[in-house]
């Protein structure tokens, strides 16, 4: 599972930056998201210390910012701190007696990260509040509509692929669990993303000689 979230996500942002009209790279890299949004409640679930499991990505989200701002968006936050903000909803959530009393604290989570220029905005929460409260092949509807909505009104064809996934988490359990039993050093796992990023940025930087000015304000407008 793990191999694979990498190696898709890989392919996707070398499309993304060496490959803009190839639409094929991007096809394949949304298969990483879920994985990682469904690793993200996995994490949250089994971790012994919650409060660690934040700073650990919050560390992350800050190592990872100025190589995905030269990499691939001068202006936007990378999708670790998506992650972060959805960790910090299930945190608050799993405090409330029933997860229906979180209706307030999630609708204006929603709105705050369509706001911020975050990768995914609000759609990262939601499917990690999918992968964290339904269970069997209401998974599959219930990712399927969420890419029906986002479909319908932002666009997103390719992101109706990200199902994928789900699929197999929802369709072939014994299959997905025996792809979570290949698991990677941690040091691996959390450290690819931000280390990835930096190389791209590199050769980025190499193969076009010119710099990216970062967009700092943008950074901080909502």
């Amino acid at each position: 599972m793990q191999i694979i979230a990498m190696l898709t996500m890989l392919i996707d942002h070398i499309g993304y930056i060496f490959f803009p009209g190839e639409l094929a790279w991007r096809i394949v890299g949304r298969i990483a998201f879920p994985i990682y949004c469904y690793a993200l409640v996995q994490g949250h679930i089994h971790t012994s210390s919650r409060p660690r499991y934040l700073r650990r990505l919050l560390w992350i989200a800050l190592l990872t910012q100025i190589p995905y701002n030269l990499a691939l968006d001068p202006g936007g936050w990378n999708v670790v701190f998506t992650l972060l903000l959805s960790a910090l909803v299930l945190f608050v959530l799993d405090k409330l007696p029933n997860p229906w009393y979180g209706i307030p604290v999630v609708i204006p989570a929603i709105v705050l990260m369509d706001q911020l220029p975050l990768d995914y905005n609000a759609y990262g929460l939601l499917l990690v509040l999918i992968f964290r409260y339904v269970r069997s092949y209401w998974l599959i509807l219930a990712h399927f509509l969420l890419n029906s909505i986002y479909l319908f009104y932002y666009s997103w064809v390719v992101q109706m692929l990200s199902i994928v996934p789900t699929l197999l988490i929802a369709g072939a359990p014994g299959f997905w669990r025996l792809l979570e039993q290949k698991r990677l050093p941690r040091w691996i796992w959390w450290s690819f993303y931000p280390l990835h990023l930096a190389v791209l940025a590199l050769v980025k930087i190499l193969l076009f000689q010119e710099w990216v000015t970062i967009d700092w304000r943008s950074l901080f407008t909502i």
